[in-house]
């Protein structure tokens, strides 16, 4: 990250700038289904935010902190506190520059894989 992405404050969390994106990061952020399945619930309303507690995920609070952290880290969310609630929104504009249609043929892949296993 650059100095600017790490010089974070008390109550902001450090991403990586859009030119620091990676491919393989992203791919491997969504490699997982937890995580898989945060994203595709944000994408279902990308200007919306949401905070960490909204997702009800199969996972231990300190599991699902993990996950945030890494979707935050691989520059696929944007976490920003309002009090004292992590908000998370997708950084669709980002992805989308950096990797055209990447995002949403992953999010079909994914709705189609769900739909074809019955898990939503």
């Amino acid at each position: 990250m650059t100095p600017a992405a790490t010089a974070a404050g008390p109550r902001d969390l450090p991403h990586p700038a859009r030119e620091e994106i990676r491919l393989e990061g992203l791919l491997h952020a969504l490699s997982d289904p937890v995580r898989l399945r945060i994203v595709r619930d944000l994408a279902a309303d990308s200007d919306e935010l949401f905070s960490c507690s909204y997702f009800d995920l199969p996972v231990t609070k300190s599991t699902t902190t993990h996950h945030f952290r890494v979707l935050r880290e691989s520059g696929v969310i944007r976490q920003t506190y309002r009090g004292t609630a992590k908000m998370n929104g997708l950084r669709r504009d980002d992805l989308d520059a950096l990797f055209p249609g990447l995002l949403d043929a992953l999010l079909a892949a994914a709705a189609r894989q769900a739909a074809r296993l019955g898990a939503g």
